[in-house]
């Protein structure tokens, strides 16, 4: 989780509630910046414990690019409504079709973005239907499982989510510091009594789901490369839920664009959002000028 994630947003977005074939979902929709020529559209997916304001801080670099900008808050995910306790809903396959009904609302093929656990949701989705999707950028997301010692942060989570309500977790987490995929007391931009607030309004069931996944997700980088979507791998100087040479090597395996965002960490999208906003309309612009591959 970050814990620079802004909670106010860019003073042209809409907050609103996307209505879907599977649900609504809230969202933050950035439009393109006044004089802009508009480029299209992106669709920005959060990570474990996170929340659609993890990307508050790209929205403007981004729509003075000309790119419209929509964050989403997953099913179960702070504003986003979800099950309490039906693990099931949060299998990664139902999420991954959440995703696709997003873009099916939105009216528009995307460039789809996923910060950690997100890219990998974002990848099943491709791995369904990469029809409607422009791009793929893997945000800080690796190939497969995460690292070990981010494994064990997240059984601790989920141990406790067993005997403890949200709010003690939250103490506890407090008393831990900020492990990347856990999160920790504010720091930076972020609210302290919103982070909290964004805590108590993630579903026990979507954590506890998606942590299981962190820990098991099988490599699926073959099947991603077979798919006709151009992608970026993009992250921070240093990673340690996904170590940064593992992902150079899922880069190459890719054929993808390939990003390090210097002075930044498992968030670059917060921790140095004006670099990074840089390189994913680069990325982008890059994408719009090629000659689009038949079936894409």
């Amino acid at each position: 989780m970050s814990t620079n994630a802004a909670f106010a947003p860019p003073p042209d977005a809409r907050t609103y509630r996307l209505r879907t074939a599977r649900g609504e979902f809230a969202v933050v929709d950035s439009p393109v910046a006044d004089g802009a020529a508009s480029k299209g559209v992106v669709l920005m997916l959060p990570g474990f414990t996170g929340s659609k304001e993890d990307f508050t801080l790209l929205h403007e670099p981004l729509g003075a690019r000309g790119y419209r900008t929509v964050a989403v808050d997953g099913r179960g995910q702070y504003e986003s409504d979800g099950p309490e306790h039906d693990e099931a809903a949060y299998a990664q396959t139902e999420l991954a079709r959440d995703v696709l009904a997003q873009v099916a609302a939105l009216g528009a093929r995307v460039h789809l973005v996923g910060h950690s656990l997100g890219g990998q949701i974002a990848r099943a989705a491709v791995l369904l239907d990469h029809t409607p999707f422009v791009s793929l950028t893997l945000m800080s997301s690796g190939p497969a499982r995460i690292s070990t010692s981010q494994q064990q942060r997240v059984r601790l989570l989920r141990d406790a989510l067993d005997t403890m309500t949200m709010a003690e977790v939250w103490k506890v987490i407090q008393a831990m510091g900020p492990p990347e995929e856990v999160g920790g007391p504010a720091a930076g931009p972020g609210d302290p009594e919103r982070l909290r607030s964004r805590w108590l309004g993630t579903r026990p069931a979507q954590l506890v789901a998606t942590g299981r996944q962190l820990c098991t997700e099988p490599d699926r980088v073959a099947e991603l490369a077979a798919t006709p979507p151009p992608c970026h791998v993009l992250s921070g100087a240093y990673d340690d839920t996904w170590p940064v040479p593992l992902l150079d090597e899922m880069a190459v395996r890719l054929g993808a664009r390939r990003t390090v965002i210097a002075g930044a960490e498992h968030s670059p999208n917060t921790d140095r959002p004006l670099p990074t906003a840089r390189a994913l309309a680069d990325f982008w612009d890059d994408v719009r000028s090629r000659p689009r591959p038949d079936g894409a």
